[in-house]
């Protein structure tokens, strides 16, 4: 057996642990730093809208341009008066954005591009956005956000319980507010594909909590008819089970995203790979984070506020204190056997007391 499979039977039988719920206050520390991170950053900087949101046009050269894509966004820049994103497609064309303008300025764009890349106007292809198109898109990805965060919470109170629906969805919260928190702060172009990937993580992490929730409401059945462990234990236990298949699906799932992000989009510059590559990368990996270090310990902290959990975990506690009272007793006890027992004899071995008598007195004849 591999050491990390080793690992995982380890933690599964609860020969080792590692606290994550008593920890949770450095948790909830950590994940509010980044969400205000998040958050600073959308409000500062904001959420570089695609073409398909704010409108525009579209320009895609013949294939084997000859002009490089920092000269296309030149020429671009100085034919519109706007911004540019120039991309280099497999083909070897170039897929020139230039967002709001309208139909009257494209033509004049397209002349003076066709001019500056010396190519025939009619060979340079050009396709209008209107921003309603994207309006509508957005309107209808934040409908079907909201329609699946309420069945989502229904879902989760009948299966299971509301305390596991509210830490669900305060982990699925979590991960969408970093998810356009680092959007916002790298820059990255958002498209339908961004919205895409953002559906997808919510997906993936709903599916890495409910794993740890299934293992949590097992072991907690007829909790209160113990008195070795709290709720809190038995959430940690839960974790600590499925820790290592969170951490193997959690790369599994990370290692082709990486692949697309870092290789496709970076390295061999397929810069349309990165909308929602991005999005699937921050979001899986903050999925994986808040399953283990958000939900179950914020569910632990809900159920500990009942009435029923307090009186186990004050029964729990009493217990405990009563046995390492009678350890320390049992200690003491030892201890004091050992100072009781006889000292060993000195002077010379197997020597009679008889023989000391008489010693001290003066010599000379008894009268």
């Amino acid at each position: 057996m591999s050491k990390l499979g080793n690992l995982g039977a380890r933690l599964h039988r609860g020969e080792i642990s590692y606290d994550f719920v008593g920890k949770r206050k450095i948790w909830y520390g950590i994940s509010i730093l980044i969400t205000i991170t998040a958050i600073v950053g959308l409000a500062v900087r904001g959420l570089n809208m695609g073409i398909e949101f704010k409108g525009g046009a579209v320009f895609t050269t013949p294939t084997h341009m000859s002009a490089s894509v920092t000269q296309a966004e030149t020429y671009a820049k100085d034919a519109s008066g706007h911004e540019a994103i120039v991309q280099k497609l497999g083909n070897g064309s170039l897929r020139i954005q230039i967002a709001g303008i309208d139909t009257g300025q494209s033509d004049k764009i397209k002349q003076e591009l066709a001019k500056d890349l010396n190519l025939n106007p009619e060979k340079l292809a050009a396709d209008l956005v209107g921003p309603s198109w994207g309006q509508q898109i957005a309107n209808k990805a934040w409908e079907g956000l909201g329609i699946f965060m309420v069945l989502v919470v229904i879902y989760l109170a009948i299966a299971f319980e509301w305390r596991m629906a509210i830490a669900a969805l305060v982990a699925l919260i979590h991960d969408i507010t970093i998810t356009t928190g680092i959007y916002a702060l790298v820059g990255f172009e958002v498209t339908p594909g961004t919205v895409i990937g953002l559906l997808t993580i919510l997906g993936y992490s709903l599916y890495d909590t409910v794993v740890v929730f299934d293992s949590l409401k097992e072991q907690t059945k007829d909790i209160t008819k113990q008195n070795r462990w709290t709720y809190s234990d038995i959430a940690n236990r839960s974790i600590n089970g499925t820790l290592v298949r969170s951490i193997n699906t959690t790369v599994v799932a990370l290692l082709p995203v990486a692949g697309l992000l870092f290789i496709g989009g970076g390295f061999l510059g397929a810069g349309t790979l990165n909308d929602i590559s991005l999005s699937l990368f921050v979001g899986l990996a903050a999925g994986a984070y808040s399953s283990i270090f958000i939900a179950t310990p914020l569910v632990a902290d809900l159920k500990e506020r009942e009435p029923a959990m307090k009186a186990l975990t004050k029964r729990v506690m009493a217990k405990r204190a009563q046995a390492t009272a009678e350890e320390d007793l049992a200690g003491d006890r030892g201890a004091d056997d050992s100072d009781d027992a006889a000292p060993a004899v000195v002077g010379p071995r197997n020597q009679p007391a008889s023989r000391n008598r008489g010693r001290g007195r003066p010599s000379g004849k008894r009268r």
